[in-house]
């Protein structure tokens, strides 16, 4: 019980130093609760608020990107447990508002460039506050007759987009969900009594082939759907992470003898860490030759499409059965917004359909052909087409073509000045989208010749890589993540993701190639071999 007093009393004169911060009396935190009309005057001012805190507005860039703590010291900061019972007033709840976003990310920070998302676009953010406050389902037009026409309207442009014909698609909730919809379409397609029977006692174990270089969602996929980590193969890449054709066909014949049987491939535009974008062409043709199931995950660089400089990345990509592109990635739609289409209109429906007869009646006033939900695993399902489609009504193609080549143009532009700067190393001589991998070594690490870069050399190197996010991450200038490649034997280096949202200019990549040596240079080990720590911000 003691220790139980002592956090409260923390708390309260921690609540009431925050209240006195804020510009807020004392008094507040013990104030009369509002009235149920009232309470919805937070909204009124949630984007002030927001505004204030550095999250919204050019004031963003004026504050670090991140306030960090680490998990310990954040719970002594705010009070996580939930064990309030009477109601407060609107002042404590700001204040609760306000402390969550002082210890909080700001993706929309112009140097904010950790993720493969970043900054949201503000016509996109408009969607889904309304989508938010309307709180309806995606599931049948009774309950969503705009939002169902509209879904149907971003799923026909974007079968257009990608070549599609006379497809058909959903939204889903995340690009894992929507690679896993392919997975499950391909799986009925290949067995279709599995909805009945499960896959346990399969004559043939189904076989799913992707690159060693694709998303760790395929991983999980097979495992969730019965499939087994057994049968996954990982394909091997080229130097640049792209599949690798000939071993794609050498590996299903070698399924094909083992007595399984290979039903579905997933190509990638756009890999995680490289951004590498696979041959769909030739990868067409082996799955075409063997009858099976390609599909594409282009959840990252399906955003090249909306520009015609940069679609060729995409070619052969409508040969695919099935795909998944995230607007909420490069784009900056807000999360989450996840586009899947598949050729076969109807599947959909056919491997998923439920028929719950309390929602999906077959009397309905109306044409029931406009009840999508389903279609989908889900029930309940939110409506995360308005916020691409409001964006797409704001900008035009034109206006999203523009951001997205101002983002390739940005990319370039960085790697053009990492292969001049001195220090810096490019993991590729050459990347194809707008993920930009290197190391910077600093002047205490550079040697003379290149056979003096031994093993060790290069893990310290690796080490030095994930210092420098380290002291980036607590000074709040940049967060830019690293990661290994280890299949490929390469340890840490810096993935720079150049997304559309804020705007990207040639200043704020300068700014990070200025930082990152900045800190590598003050890392520098002492005499006594202690890195030492300089108190300059």
């Amino acid at each position: 019980m003691a220790a139980t007093h002592n956090r409260n009393s923390v708390s309260d004169q921690q609540q009431q130093a925050e209240l006195k911060m804020n510009g807020h009396r004392e008094s507040t935190l013990k104030g009369t609760p509002l009235s149920a009309d009232d309470e919805w005057t937070i909204l009124e001012r949630v984007f002030r608020v927001l505004v204030d805190e550095g999250y919204l507005g050019p004031g963003t860039h004026e504050q670090p990107v991140v306030t960090f703590e680490y998990p310990d010291d954040l719970k002594k900061l705010i009070h996580f447990p939930m064990d309030e019972q009477t109601p407060c007033s609107a002042a404590t709840v700001e204040r609760i508002v306000r402390l969550v976003l002082q210890y909080s990310v700001r993706t929309g920070h112009n140097h904010f460039h950790n993720q493969l998302f970043a900054g949201v676009d503000p016509y996109g953010l408009t969607g889904s506050w309304i989508t938010e406050a309307l709180n309806t389902s995606q599931y049948t037009f009774e309950v969503g007759p705009t939002f169902t026409l509209i879904e149907d309207a971003v799923i026909e442009k974007c079968l257009r987009l990608f070549e599609f014909g006379e497809g058909d698609g959903i939204l889903c909730p995340g690009g894992s969900m929507s690679n896993m919809y392919a997975m499950v379409a391909a799986r009925y397609r290949t067995v279709p009594d599995v909805k009945r029977t499960g896959v346990a006692n399969l004559a043939q174990p189904l076989v799913v082939f992707t690159s060693e270089d694709a998303h760790y969602s395929i991983t999980k996929g097979v495992h969730w759907l019965g499939i087994g980590l057994n049968n996954l193969i990982r394909v091997k890449t080229d130097h640049r992470g792209r599949m690798i054709p000939d071993e794609l066909e050498l590996a299903i014949r070698e399924v094909l003898d083992s007595g399984r049987k290979p039903f579905f491939v997933n190509a990638t535009a756009g890999t995680t860490v490289l951004g590498a974008f696979d041959d769909f062409n030739l990868i067409a043709d082996v799955c075409d030759r063997y009858g099976i199931w390609l599909h594409v995950d282009a959840c990252l660089g399906g955003t090249a499409i909306l520009s015609r400089r940069h679609k060729p990345l995409l070619s052969g990509i409508g040969r695919a059965q099935s795909l998944a592109w995230n607007p909420h990635k490069t784009l900056g739609a807000p999360l989450q917004c996840s586009v899947f289409l598949i050729k076969e209109r109807g599947l959909l429906h056919e491997c998923n359909a439920a028929k719950a007869d309390y929602l999906f009646q077959q009397d309905k006033f109306y044409d029931i052909s406009y009840d999508t939900g389903d279609k989908s695993v889900q029930c309940g399902r939110k409506v995360d087409a308005f916020k691409f489609w409001l964006m797409y009504k704001a900008r035009g193609s034109d206006g999203l073509e523009a951001l997205v080549d101002n983002a390739f143009d940005c990319a370039d532009w960085l790697h053009a000045q990492l292969l001049q700067r001195v220090g810096f190393r490019t993991v590729l001589e050459q990347f194809q989208y707008t993920n930009i991998s290197f190391w910077y070594v600093p002047t205490w690490m550079r040697v003379a010749t290149p056979d003096q870069e031994t093993a060790d050399w290069w893990q310290r190197l690796y080490s030095v890589t994930a210092d420098i996010k380290e002291r980036m991450v607590k000074r709040g200038t940049v967060l830019v993540g690293y990661v290994p490649l280890l299949h490929k034997g390469i340890g840490n280096f810096f993935r720079m993701v150049v997304t559309c949202h804020p705007r990207p200019t040639r200043a704020t990549m300068q700014y990070i190639i200025d930082e990152i040596e900045r800190v590598g240079e003050e890392l520098k080990p002492q005499q006594n071999g202690v890195v030492s720590f300089s108190t300059r911000c």
